[in-house]
């Protein structure tokens, strides 16, 4: 590995840093169900009244006209279907849990996306003297479940009434087989008189469980997702702080993502504004993080059974989420920029092809590697030509070194001329390397956010969407982790090895540089150790099969010819001039040589 080489790995070995220090880019209760339903079903059960009778007075003077539906037995009703179930409550008519049918959590108990313990939708509207009321404050008459048919598919309509101040509100929820989205639409009829003409806020308060090995990992990639007119936007994912945004302008929709699973709310039309925040408490062992949002509707909408949206839940998956509204996809994270683009439209297509026929993921990882490194191989095959060149330079540089032993700077402007003369460029093994560089970073947010590996095990490895476990610590190291991947620890030994073999070739490379080298396999040994495992099989993938594409290079590099090629380049350049970067170049080295100079001549007279 040459100078120039070690140079390009540096610098994306540090832009890899920073991007992940400023771009990167966290338990279940039980419930016991029945097996797993074939259609649309759905389940009604009524509730125990427990609490005491609320006082009649206290609740005409909170609700008004409204206090006639303010008493009453909440009842559940469940609608299912094979992705799906949903548990509502007639206290509000509201949604009080989710489970997803096909889906576990880390630890092997049920994943509940929502639950009555940890998040509660509501919605409350103004009336005309002044009083708030609540969904969540009155009681709805259910219909039960019943029959409907949509897009030639038979599911399930469930709706709630609630007959008040002389009018009525209906709520009525859909759900077809096989789907991940839930109907809604809201009309509040003969009501004009006692509601006030300002928007309806719809409040989602979600409280997020781990669900997943890396609680930090689940509470990092946690988050509210929103789209305006024509903008994608989100709370700040990794931040510990308290996070708020407003928006006084139209929304599409929001999402609550739980790392692999999404919460979201899409309207029919728009919502009228938005607010989001986000909390985050270390101290709290039960949740993670908590998400809020608060969308109005407008008021006209509901009175005209317009106020229409769908509720997701689901996978984040990404060939799913493309299909539920304009820009849902994004609560699937692909990297910043062009890195979303390299893994959009290169690598979630492979992948995704490469899965119909192969069951491992592990394999199909490695057949990725192949495929990206076969298709790299020409910029592969420039680095390794670069290298040959300073190879059979060496004898040349040797000498430089030896005329100018303790002259560090005049051996820079020597070896430049040498480069000159023989017509070797100092970036042409650095740029093939900077080339690959949106690979490495697409990969880097591909598998952690990728719900295909999450719980598909590999070898070792329970998780490939999360860190392999080789060794469980009894003690928390700093940067570190309370465990040893065992990808990590041979993905670092195959890189050291890679640039011993390398420096072995080539010996050009001396002092910082050639300690630099060997030092940042051994950084992201640490920084590594707790990201996806899938990553880190890439990475010791990609190093083995560098090997034998070195090993298949090097039969095709003949160092007497590029000798004989570089002796010509040294007659066609001997009276030429050097020009653009290297003339730059020299004329810096000669400014820093002279500055030095100066300053031995002033230390002399001193």
């Amino acid at each position: 590995m040459d100078r120039n080489s070690a140079t390009g790995l540096f610098l994306m070995a540090a832009m890899l840093l920073v991007y992940l220090f400023f771009f990167a880019p966290k338990v279940e209760e039980e419930a016991k169900h029945a097996t797993k339903p074939a259609a649309t079903t759905a389940v009604v059960r009524d509730t125990v009244a427990t609490a005491a009778a609320p006082d009649s007075a206290m609740i005409v003077r909170q609700l008004g006209a409204f206090a006639g539906a303010a008493q009453g037995t909440a009842q559940q009703v469940q609608l299912q279907n094979d992705n799906l179930t949903l548990t509502f409550t007639s206290k509000g008519g509201l949604i009080e849990a989710v489970r997803l049918n096909n889906y576990k959590t880390f630890f092997g108990k049920p994943l509940f996306l929502l639950d009555a313990q940890s998040a509660k939708l509501d919605t409350r509207f103004r009336t005309l003297d002044g009083r708030t009321v609540r969904f969540s404050d009155l009681y709805f008459e259910s219909s039960g479940p019943q029959p409907f048919a949509a897009d030639g598919k038979n599911g399930q309509r469930l709706t709630f009434t609630a007959q008040v101040a002389g009018g009525s509100i209906e709520q009525v929820y859909t759900l077809l087989p096989g789907s991940y989205e839930v109907g809604y639409n809201l009309r509040m009829q003969g009501l004009d008189r006692v509601v006030a003409q300002e928007p309806l806020t719809l409040t989602f308060v979600d409280n997020v469980r781990q669900t997943e090995q890396d609680a930090k990992q689940n509470r990092n990639h946690s988050t509210i997702n929103y789209y305006l007119k024509d903008d994608h936007g989100a709370l700040a994912e990794t931040s510990e702080n308290p996070e708020e945004q407003t928006f006084n302008e139209p929304l599409k929709w929001a999402a609550h993502k739980h790392d692999f699973f999404v919460a979201g709310l899409i309207a029919d039309n728009n919502f009228s504004t938005g607010k989001f925040n986000s909390t985050v408490d270390l101290n709290d062992s039960t949740f993670i993080k908590t998400l809020t949002s608060s969308l109005t509707i407008p008021v006209a909408d509901a009175q005209s059974g317009k106020a229409g949206m769908r509720f997701f839940f689901g996978p984040n998956s990404f060939s799913l989420l493309k299909q539920v509204a304009p820009e849902f996809d994004r609560n699937v994270y692909l990297g910043w920029g062009f890195f979303r683009w390299v893994n959009r439209f290169v690598i979630i297509p492979i992948f995704h092809f490469l899965e119909q026929f192969i069951g491992s993921y592990g394999i199909i990882i490695a057949i990725l590697v192949v495929i990206i490194k076969l298709v790299t191989w020409p910029l592969t095959y420039k680095t390794y030509e670069s290298q040959a060149r300073m190879k059979v330079l060496k004898p040349e540089i040797d000498e430089i070194k030896e005329k100018y032993p303790d002259d560090q700077v005049k051996q820079q402007q020597e070896t430049m001329k040498l480069y000159q003369t023989f017509g070797v460029s100092p970036l042409s093994g650095c740029v093939p390397t900077l080339l690959t560089i949106p690979i490495l970073f697409a990969m880097f947010q591909f598998f952690p956010n990728a719900i295909e590996l999450r719980q598909q095990s590999f070898l070792w490895a329970k998780d490939l969407s999360s860190y392999d476990v080789f060794i469980k610590l009894p003690f928390y190291v700093k940067w570190y982790g309370d465990h040893v991947s065992l990808f990590t620890l041979l993905m670092t030994a195959s890189t050291l090895l890679m640039t011993w073999q390398s420096q072995q070739m080539n010996t050009a490379m001396q002092g910082p540089m050639k300690f630099y080298s060997y030092l940042m396999p051994l950084v992201f040994m640490f920084v590594l150790n707790s990201f996806a495992a899938g990553l880190t099989w890439y990475y010791f993938v990609s190093n083995m099969v560098t090997f034998a594409q070195q090993a298949i290079t090097r039969s095709f590099v003949d160092d007497t010819k590029i000798r004989a090629k570089l002796e010509a380049n040294q007659v066609k350049n001997k009276d030429k001039k050097p020009s653009g970067f290297q003339a730059r170049l020299a004329e810096a080295m000669k400014a820093t040589q002279e500055r030095e100079a100066a300053a031995k001549r002033q230390g002399g007279k001193k």
